[in-house]
């Protein structure tokens, strides 16, 4: 691959990465106002509260990514189940994400007694960026200008 090309495919990921976190900045929004409101003013359970929010933000974020962030790319497998297709790939990928971030809010809140909100804000940041990868990779895959060029995703 020439020079050009690489250059190329890293502004790429740049740009979508900073797109990404832009639209997880809004899925914090939607996650810490439902956290807030299920645990807060309905007294529910932490990690069922946790799941909750997150699920919310979760549906919020694939559907901004779908429209901004990735517009223009196909899936990386390919499946042909279009829409649904990524929607639960996103789903399998954000939902590791958060059962991990479930953990790291239970650790920080509950053992390293942090307030709720910064350790839930501190667990969203820590899978960030493994959520982003995987989507990018393994749900949108490359840019269609990308393959028609016959560049291969690195």
């Amino acid at each position: 691959m020439n020079a050009a090309i690489l250059t190329f495919g890293k502004w790429v990921r740049l740009r979508q990465f900073v797109k990404f976190c832009l639209v997880g900045g809004s899925g914090v929004i939607v996650d810490m106002t439902v956290l807030r409101c299920l645990v807060g003013a309905l007294g529910w359970n932490l990690s069922l509260s946790k799941f909750c929010s997150a699920e919310f933000a979760m549906l919020s974020n694939f559907a901004l990514n779908e429209v901004w962030t990735f517009r223009g790319h196909i899936t990386g497998a390919g499946n042909g189940f279009g829409l649904f297709g990524r929607l639960v790939k996103f789903q399998a990928i954000c939902g590791a994400g958060i059962g991990f971030a479930v953990l790291l809010l239970n650790l920080f809140y509950r053992l390293l007694g942090l307030n709720l909100y910064a350790a839930n804000l501190l667990a969203i940041l820590m899978v960030t960026v493994w959520s982003f990868w995987m989507n990018a990779r393994y749900n949108w895959g490359q840019p269609r200008r990308a393959i028609r060029e016959g560049q291969e995703e690195s």
